[in-house]
């Protein structure tokens, strides 16, 4: 569908003079829904040739804009340097050097792009966003000023506007960035929470008359939108220098002052350093634990915020996830929407973040390619029908549906492009609902802007990084290009994943249990039911009454299948695992230990459940006949990880 010649003219064309800042890009747009297919260099390098032409023309491309680069100036490395024999046999050495690290690379990488690879959130590479990072690696920009890399920071800027459609935000209100990863993202959201929340005593500390009649525990309490009408007026002002030097910016940091950071027993770690290196301190994060569905328990979640503030305790931030990594769960954001309504009428206000790092393409799914968010109904419908998810799996349920619209109330969202975008690491992304609010964060050092003049935006003005790889915003874009960002593009890729899912989900559920070489009888049985792509699940011995040895049976398992025992290239399948324990998540396991048959003193006594992992983000595996294959090879795996364990 997409020729090499047509990707090569898209990919220069952020170097082109006439690209202007947050220019749409219009070369796709009337462009049929992508051959996904054609789209991966796939499982056995199917699409190899095609990408060794856009190699190919990266390279031309490349050739073409150095020798036009003044043309009048002569070459510099003379062809009889080049021919020389120390030349050549420096060359071979290039060449042997290159062909050791490949054997090293292939030894010991893991197979991504496998459908035998059911481990971490990996998959194959879209070959735009390899084409789009190799190309722009060539020219090696540095987003940290405009300065550094005028071409990739307008097209980081329109990345970012891009992703900002995804989720909702409006266009011309938001701000947003790409970031190293998901945790630089968690990072810099809540170091703009923390600075936000400091604001309005630091105004009543120099500017007391903006705040007349409020208390400081009102102050610290002040909604997110009223601490940025707040700082929009004191932003004009000859005083903001000095009221931001009265903030956690300049005066440092009071952690018991901020409040508590609320967290789901589900958090990415990220958020415990974030807390650390931002000065907040694990003691002011508290867990709310989840529900049986390993989502965000809303009732507790109330209770909490209910009682800090009976006790007169701020709330900085409260964090939901959209796309648990452990469980594939979604954490209910239109209730958490709705509780911040209900209390900043009574006075408690706080930030709320959406840690969207793994699931936040997943709303691709929802999103005509008019740009509308669709109906339920529809989105049943589109379920079904275009992404062939059996209706028997009832996907999605009307929370998950509900949490995917309600994304834009969120002050800050996380997505990471190099998860469910496909694109190479690293690629995260931060974004924020109101771009008023970079008013509380921004540093400048004069080598790297011209302070006499206006200048056009410097990301790294408003972000933790500095350095930033031009290469990864170019990944994104081109990537976002050829596969849009609507049902027709991302939502049929990402429907694929989830239709696998509902394969797998369906047939564990529904499989006798097995025998394995030694007589023994066993079963496998799911976590619960995920919200997105990634099922857990634990094989249990028939008539077996032991925790413990349920645990032990499926760490030598997952010894058996990952590279614990030894080189992967050897693997049947490869899985990951994760541990529940009652430190993480409370008692929330005791109903899973229940349905695999133990008695509750086995949770007392192994206060910890092993359970394996699979992550079905390869999108072959939603053509059923591989499906069976793969299920098989699958299920084979296990037995002989059993029975090689049985000898």
């Amino acid at each position: 569908m997409y020729s090499a010649k047509w990707f090569a003219g898209l990919l220069v064309v952020f170097c082109a003079s006439s690209f202007s800042f947050f220019t749409p890009v219009h070369a796709v747009q009337h462009a049929p829904p992508p051959q996904l297919d054609t789209l991966f260099l796939g499982p056995k390098a199917e699409s190899g040739d095609f990408l060794r032409e856009l190699l190919q023309s990266i390279v031309t491309e490349q050739s073409a804009w150095r020798k036009g680069f003044h043309p009048e100036d002569p070459p510099v490395i003379k062809p009889q340097t080049l021919s020389a024999p120390e030349a050549l046999v420096t060359r071979s050495g290039l060449k042997q050097q290159l062909a050791a690290l490949s054997s090293r690379l292939q030894a010991n990488s893991n197979p991504w792009f496998s459908p035998r690879y059911l481990g971490h959130m990996n998959s194959d590479l879209l070959l735009p966003a390899v084409a789009g990072y190799v190309s722009a690696m060539l020219y090696n920009q540095n987003n940290v000023v405009y300065e550094g890399g005028p071409a990739t920071t307008e097209i980081e800027l329109e990345v970012a506007e891009q992703l900002a459609g995804l989720l909702g935000y409006d266009p011309k209100t938001f701000w947003g960035n790409v970031t190293a990863g998901g945790s630089t993202a968690n990072f810099q959201a809540l170091w703009y929470a923390r600075n936000l929340k400091s604001f309005p005593l630091a105004v009543k500390a120099v500017m007391p008359e903006l705040v007349k009649g409020k208390s400081s525990h009102q102050l610290m309490n002040m909604p997110v939108q009223q601490a940025l009408e707040l700082l929009d007026k004191v932003k004009a002002d000859k005083k903001y220098e000095a009221v931001l030097r009265q903030t956690v910016k300049g005066a440092g940091v009071n952690p018991s002052r901020l409040g508590k950071l609320l967290v789901p027993q589900s958090r990415h770690y990220s958020w415990d350093k974030a807390a650390d290196v931002l000065g907040l301190g694990s003691r002011n994060i508290i867990t709310i634990p989840v529900d049986r569905n390993y989502r965000m328990d809303l009732a507790a979640l109330d209770r909490t915020i209910a009682d800090l503030a009976r006790r007169k305790i701020p709330v900085l931030a409260v964090v939901s996830v959209l796309g648990t990594t452990e469980e594939g769960a979604v954490d209910e954001v239109h209730r958490v929407a709705e509780l911040r309504r209900k209390y900043a009428e009574r006075g408690v206000g706080f930030f709320y973040h959406i840690d969207a790092a793994y699931g936040g393409y997943l709303r691709s799914m929802f999103i005509n390619p008019s740009g509308s968010f669709m109906t339920l109904d529809d989105a049943r419908k589109i379920a079904v029908e275009k992404y062939g998810i059996p209706a028997s799996y009832g996907w999605p349920d009307a929370s998950v549906y509900e949490a995917f619209k309600a994304v834009p109330e969120a002050d800050s969202v996380t997505i990471d492009p190099h998860k469910l975008g496909y694109i190479p690491y690293p690629a995260g992304a931060v974004l924020f609902k109101d771009k008023r609010i970079l008013a509380v964060q921004t540093f400048h050092a004069a080598y790297v802007q011209d302070l006499r003049k206006k200048a056009p935006v410097s990301i790294g003005h408003y972000t933790l990084e500095g350095s930033k790889a031009g290469a990864a915003a170019v990944a994104a874009w081109t990537a976002h290009q050829v596969v849009p960002l609507n049902s027709d593009g991302y939502g049929s890729l990402l429907g694929r994943t989830i239709k696998s899912t509902a394969l797998l989900y369906n047939r564990l559920t529904s499989m006798s249990p097995f025998k394995a070489a030694t007589g023994k009888s066993y079963r496998i049985i799911p976590l619960v039911k995920p919200d997105t792509n990634i099922v857990d699940y634990v094989v249990q011995e028939l008539g077996n009454p032991s925790l413990a040895a349920m645990n032990s049976l499926n760490q030598r398992i997952y010894d058996h299948s990952s590279y614990v025992s030894g080189n992967l290239a050897k693997k049947d399948i490869v899985l990951s695992k994760t541990v529940f324990s009652p430190a993480d998540y409370g008692d929330v396991p005791l109903d899973f230990i229940r349905t695999c048959g133990f008695a509750d003193a086995e949770w007392r006594k192994t206060p910890s459940v092993l359970v394996l992992r699979t992550t079905m983000m390869n999108p072959f595996l939603a053509d059923e006949e591989t499906f069976n294959n793969y299920f098989t090879i699958m299920i084979d795996a296990l037995k002989k990880a059993i029975d090689t364990m049985e000898r």
